[in-house]
C-alpha cells in the first residue's frame, strides 16, 4: 500500500483545514480508523461523493496522510476524483466537507453530487 504525503504530487489532495477536521473526527473513533472518500452513482446530478469512517483498507487504495489524518480513496473512485481537492469549509451556511472537482461539468446546490 503506497502512502503519499505530498499534495502537489497527488491525484487527490486534502487541504490543511480538511485534514484538521478529519483528525478531530478520527480522534473519537476506534484506533486505526480512517476517512474513506468515494464516488457512487446517485444524487441529483448522477454521481455523489460519499464519506465513511472505516478501518478497512484495500491493497490498491490511495492513502493520504496529512496532519494526523488518514484519507483513503479506492481505485475506481480515483478515476472520478483525479485532480480534485477535499476541503473543509465553515461558513454562514454551515460546516461541511467540499470536493473541488475539475472533472465535474456541473454539481448540485448542496455540493454532494455532480455530473461529468
Amino acid at each position: 500500500m503506497d502512502t503519499q504525503t505530498h499534495s502537489e504530487s497527488l491525484p487527490f489532495a486534502v487541504t490543511e483545514s480538511a485534514a484538521q477536521r478529519i483528525a478531530e473526527i478520527l480522534a473519537d473513533e476506534a484506533p486505526g480508523s480512517v476517512l474513506r472518500v468515494s464516488v457512487e452513482g446517485g444524487g441529483c446530478s448522477g454521481f455523489q461523493y460519499r464519506f465513511d469512517v472505516t478501518r478497512e483498507k484495500a491493497p490498491d487504495d490511495l492513502v493520504i496522510e496529512k496532519d494526523g489524518a488518514t484519507v483513503l480513496v479506492d481505485k475506481v473512485s480515483l478515476d472520478y476524483l483525479a485532480g480534485s481537492r477535499l476541503d473543509f469549509v465553515d461558513d454562514l451556511i454551515g460546516a461541511s466537507f467540499r470536493v473541488e472537482n475539475p472533472q465535474a461539468a456541473s454539481s448540485c446546490g448542496c455540493g454532494t453530487s455532480f455530473s461529468l
